[in-house]
């Protein structure tokens, strides 16, 4: 489609001055493949735009020093919303990936999604008109919010974890609130999004992020690109089998991940066993983290039942973990999500030698398990970044011509 070569080659020197944090336009003709005079004419209309600034000069030895690019951080922006059965976060993040603005609050308790939806329409608003950003400049908005989602349609089907959320056009209600372009993502794909476009120059471009909230989901990028699936739902790994003796899940096996290692059976079994008091009313995922906070304090002050159980959690998880990486072959797994800093310092020096023992490519290439350095709000994050993503990344489909 010879009318998107442009805009593609646009898309092009864009991602490849963000990723570089300080090319030249020799550098970035050599980078993209581009002629000179493409990438000179691109430049200057970014420049014109005010996308783009000269950064100043560099000296590689003979000749001319060059002059190198960045991108304009104020020039453009995005807002990331995550939707989280415990906590509403709203972000405002400016093209060069900083959050300028934030705004966090407690999902709910009714979970009644128009209740819900004119509170997070509010916190938008109020992030916006106290950052004093010019609403021109904002390209769109993100939300990530717990799977399964129709995400052609924009809609909530029916997460397990918020009740009473059965087909919520969540897209088009916060789209006509605010004016703004919307998008609707999972937020494990979202997290992986974010790690994605933030992460470093020369980053792996196969890695998986194991989303610990209420739930467990991976999201996943291989070969530099997010997948996600046929319908926008992948990462769905709650009934990967660990424990075949273990307790029985809803689908019908034994020892799933959603009845083994997440959160929520954790704290059932150190309630049951006396581990810690059984102080809940209910699901209510704060008073989930609170519990959680006191069964990590038992077993950092030496208590051994509650120890053994948090050393079983992080088997449970390194067997998960090297099925997907048994299954991707990838290069790294990072970990983060709304529970993972309870969890972290516990898991962090376990997980990753247990399942260096059960990858199949031990003996090839290393793994490297990290947690995210973007700390909770990661989903936030990624949902503005689906944004900027979108608006910045270049995409080899936008070239074919449209079929009838």
């Amino acid at each position: 489609n010879q009318p998107s070569v442009g805009g593609y080659n646009e898309a092009v020197v864009l991602d490849q001055i963000r990723r570089s944090h300080g090319y030249s336009r020799v550098e970035l003709a050599d980078a993209t493949g581009l002629s000179a005079q493409t990438v000179s004419n691109i430049v200057q209309r970014l420049l014109d735009a005010g996308i783009v600034e000269e950064a100043g000069r560099t000296s590689s030895g003979r000749g001319k020093p060059r002059t190198t690019l960045r991108l304009v951080g104020s020039s453009r922006y995005a807002v990331g919303v995550h939707l989280d059965p415990g906590l509403i976060t709203v972000v405002l993040l400016s093209i060069d990936g900083e959050v300028i603005a934030r705004h966090a609050r407690a999902t709910p308790l009714a979970q009644d999604p128009s209740d819900t939806v004119e509170v997070l329409t509010q916190d938008i608003e109020m992030t916006l008109t106290g950052s004093g950003i010019d609403r021109s400049r904002i390209v769109g908005l993100g939300i990530a919010a717990p799977g399964p989602i129709d995400v052609e349609r924009g809609i909530v089907l029916d997460p397990p974890n918020l009740a009473g959320w059965d087909r919520v056009p969540l897209r088009d209600a916060v789209a006509g609130a605010t004016g703004l372009t919307v998008l609707l993502e999972k937020d494990v794909t979202a997290a992986a999004v974010a790690e994605k476009w933030i992460a470093a120059p020369g980053g792996a471009q196969n890695f998986a992020f194991l989303y610990v909230g209420t739930g467990l989901g991976v999201g996943l990028v291989i070969g530099d690109e997010v997948v996600r699936g046929g319908s926008g739902n992948a990462g769905e790994i709650g009934h990967i089998v660990v424990d075949p003796d273990g307790l029985p899940c809803a689908c019908g096996m034994r020892g799933c991940i959603a009845v083994s290692c997440a959160p929520l059976p954790l704290i059932e079994e150190a309630e049951r066993r006396g581990i810690i008091d059984a102080q809940r009313t209910g699901d209510d995922p704060t008073e989930l983290d609170a519990a959680l906070t006191r069964l990590v304090a038992r077993a950092d002050g030496g208590d051994a039942v509650a120890q053994t159980l948090l050393a079983r959690c992080s088997e449970h998880m390194a067997r998960a973990l090297a099925v997907v990486s048994n299954l991707l072959d990838v290069d790294r797994i990072v970990l983060g999500g709304p529970f993972w800093g309870r969890l972290e310092h516990v898991l962090a020096e376990t997980v990753p030698p247990r399942l260096d023992e059960l990858r199949a490519a031990r003996g090839v290439h290393p793994v490297v398990v990290s947690g995210t350095a973007l700390g909770s709000d990661v989903g936030a994050i990624g949902a503005a970044c689906l944004i900027l993503d979108e608006a910045l990344t270049p995409r080899p489909t936008s070239l074919l011509v449209p079929t009838a």
